[in-house]
């Protein structure tokens, strides 16, 4: 049996290590506390569950939607970026719904690849900007966000000869894994940076709605010039908690949102139209159930804050995003270590490497977890941390 070489190109899974040593725990009766994958504990509001509820029961949602969906859910993306970012989108041209937005991250490499083209990506970053890459036949050059550059990319430093080739520069603020955030004055540097060299901007931007301390992210398209060079993916998932129910958003240029809209128009189908209506209720509904859930993460990150501080562990208090990003002792892997915490106390955090070369040397922490489990888990990584202590005095 022979495999498409873009198969055999992809990297290994790297959390498969992990997974088994979970695994063996569990065997052996062990509780594990997992402050792995970002993936919303709380409950989608219950408003959105009625109104998916009573579309469900209409014959009419039974049937295939449409790839591009329904015209008041567009309306209804492009009302909610004007209310929130003061954006003005045209709902027929710039916008596109999609089944979750790491599908069309996914699908818009292969609007933009061809075989050889390069795609600035950021390290550590989202595994599918650096896959999807590789799946169109392009090749990734990876762009370190590192600590003492706020984990900004230095786009200064890019070759020459790099930047010839480069078709697409990925982005993605609030920054999943690190947390970092940026100014409305780094985005028009980006959208100058991509008139001077013909490059596409694409942003990844699932966590502008989470976040703390009076913070209140921008939209890539904010910039002046933003749309003329790129496209924003958004998603429902980390704002309304609709992770499962699978709608995110493509929006910005018409040229690149008509060339999404075509590879979608061959290989899916579009979104369960009663998902579109729940949709549709959650972008017109009242926005204090999101100020409710980022005042549970923001208490949950003030826990992890604290007790890694205890433990010795430099770190930052994130203004947004889901995830605690904090530097290991140097000498041990990210991947090792993360192995061993789960070996010696039950406890799963996502090893940095797991994003990249440039997560190398960090751990990351979601705050999507239960309030006792987070608790305990904190509770054993601070007991296990004060035995090791003593076994090395």
């Amino acid at each position: 049996m022979r495999l498409a070489t873009r198969i055999e190109d992809l990297p290994p899974y790297l959390f498969l290590d992990i997974s088994r040593k979970i695994e063996q725990q569990r065997a052996k009766g062990v509780k594990i506390i997992s402050f792995g994958i970002g993936d919303p504990d709380l409950p989608t509001p219950r408003h959105v569950v009625d109104r998916i509820r009573e579309a469900a029961q209409e014959p009419a949602n039974h049937r295939y939607p449409e790839t591009d969906g329904l015209p008041a859910l567009r309306e209804s993306i492009s009302d909610w970026y004007k209310k929130r970012f003061g954006v003005t989108l045209d709902p027929a041209k710039e916008v596109l719904p999609l089944i979750g937005s790491k599908e069309g991250i996914g699908h818009m490499s292969f609007c933009l690849i061809n075989p050889g083209d390069i795609a600035l990506v950021p390290t550590p970053g989202y595994p599918v900007y650096s896959v999807s890459t590789i799946l169109a036949g392009g090749v990734p050059y990876y762009l370190p966000l590192l600590e003492n550059n706020n984990f900004l990319p230095d786009l200064a430093s890019i070759p020459d000869e790099i930047i010839e080739r480069a078709k697409v520069l990925w982005l993605n603020y609030p920054n999943n894994p690190t947390g970092a955030v940026v100014d409305l004055d780094f985005f028009r540097q980006v959208v100058k940076f991509a008139n001077r060299h013909d490059i596409i901007v694409c942003h990844d931007a699932p966590y502008t709605e989470v976040a703390f301390d009076g913070y209140q992210p921008p939209s890539f398209l904010e910039a002046d010039g933003a749309k003329a060079v790129g496209v924003e993916f958004h998603t429902l998932s980390k704002t309304y908690n609709m992770t499962g129910w699978r709608v995110g958003m493509a929006v910005g240029n018409s040229s690149l949102i008509d060339a999404l809209t075509r590879i979608k128009s061959n290989l899916d189908s579009g979104i369960p139209q009663a998902i579109q209506y729940a949709a549709i209720r959650a972008l017109e509904g009242p926005r204090d159930c999101i100020d409710d859930h980022n005042a549970v993460y923001q208490r949950r990150r003030d826990l992890i804050i604290d007790s890694l501080s205890r433990m010795g562990f430099e770190v930052k208090p994130p203004k947004a995003s889901l995830y605690i990003w904090t530097k290991l002792p140097s000498g041990e892997s990210s991947a090792s270590f993360a192995a061993r915490l789960i070996e010696d106390t039950g406890v799963v955090v996502t090893p940095g490497i797991g994003y990249g070369e440039g997560g190398e040397g960090y751990i990351r922490f979601s705050l999507t977890i239960s309030d006792s489990d987070l608790i305990e888990g904190l509770n054993r990584l601070e007991k296990w941390y004060a035995a090791s202590k003593r076994r090395n005095l």
